[in-house]
């Protein structure tokens, strides 16, 4: 077990990583993420001297400092508009699982969209308060913003979040700050494995599911993708290999979705077809992040629990 991940491990689990036992003993666990942050990014009304354009149309143009953008702004209102619902309804026709990395200032202005993440029994894993820079902030007022995105959230959706996803980097002292609010049983502040694993903060066991920017629809934003089809191809290759390595050796599979890029129509077309095609296959478990931590805990509880 590494120490609270501020020292690199470039070993992992090696050459041979465990059996997770998955739930009816399936070759991939996969979990989709709803980044909701439409609402918290920075902005001219709530003080932040520029308009955020980052993953819109306009995501390659410099942003505009001293003065509000109203074409970004409206490019973010679409996200929590209209791509949440699109979204939530692709998601919902298919009766499938997702989690929900909430911004928490985001899902305070628009309940209606938090309702239906709770009538819908998605699970909700934080995301900051706003899109804070975790990496800059000083140790009080870091323990400060998660304080107040967990208050948030659990007046929101009803119930405080179990899971932690930094907006941006988190600090050296995010970890042992999460293990000292409590209530957390994972964060995702990782991009190294392929399978959750325990790390040691504070002397206490602290479980990490690992998340990931690679089958994720920034690609769009960044000029990667240009057609659903693009998504569509990028997604099912990474899962159809995974499918395979499964019957020997499964693992957990992320694919990272935001509002305002893959909830226009001939994006959301590609998740379409992803969908359909995973649900072709049989031992695959879509499960929810929490539900992975909690399997994880229970399945390979840390050494010497």
């Amino acid at each position: 077990m590494s120490i609270d991940g501020r020292r690199r491990d470039f070993v992992g689990y090696g050459g041979s990583p465990p059996d997770p036992k998955w739930p009816g003993g399936a070759r991939l666990a996969l979990n989709f993420v709803m980044n909701y942050e439409e609402g918290s990014e920075p902005s001219i009304d709530d003080g932040d001297g520029y308009t955020e354009s980052g993953l819109t149309e306009g995501a390659s143009l410099d942003p505009l400092r001293d003065r509000r953008d109203l074409g970004a702004e409206s490019m973010f209102e679409y996200g929590s508009r209209v791509g949440f619902w699109r979204v939530l309804r692709v998601f919902r026709e298919r009766d499938l699982p997702m989690t929900v990395f909430g911004c928490a200032l985001a899902l305070e202005r628009n309940p209606p969209a938090a309702l239906a993440i709770r009538e819908a029994g998605f699970d909700v894993c934080c995301h900051g308060w706003r899109w804070i820079k975790h990496f800059e902030l000083a140790e009080e007022a870091e323990r400060a913003e998660i304080a107040r995105a967990v208050a948030s959230l659990a007046r929101s959706i009803g119930e405080r979040p179990v899971g932690w996803y930094c907006r941006y980097a988190p600090s050296i002292n995010t970890r042992r700050l999460l293990v000292e609010e409590g209530g957390f049983l994972y964060d995702s502040d990782a991009y190294n494995d392929e399978l959750p694993y325990w790390i040691e903060v504070g002397g206490r066991a602290h479980l990490v599911v690992p998340y990931t920017l690679t089958n994720n629809d920034t690609k769009f934003g960044r000029g990667i993708f240009a057609t659903s089809d693009d998504f569509f191809s990028f997604c099912r290759d990474a899962f159809d290999l995974l499918y395979r390595e499964g019957q020997s050796a499964p693992k957990m599979m992320s694919v990272g979705l935001h509002l305002r890029q893959i909830g226009h129509p001939a994006r959301a077309a590609g998740l379409e077809r992803f969908l359909d095609h995973v649900r072709r296959h049989s031992g695959v478990w879509i499960c929810r992040r929490e539900q992975i931590a909690r399997h994880w805990i229970a399945t390979h509880p840390p050494t010497g629990s």
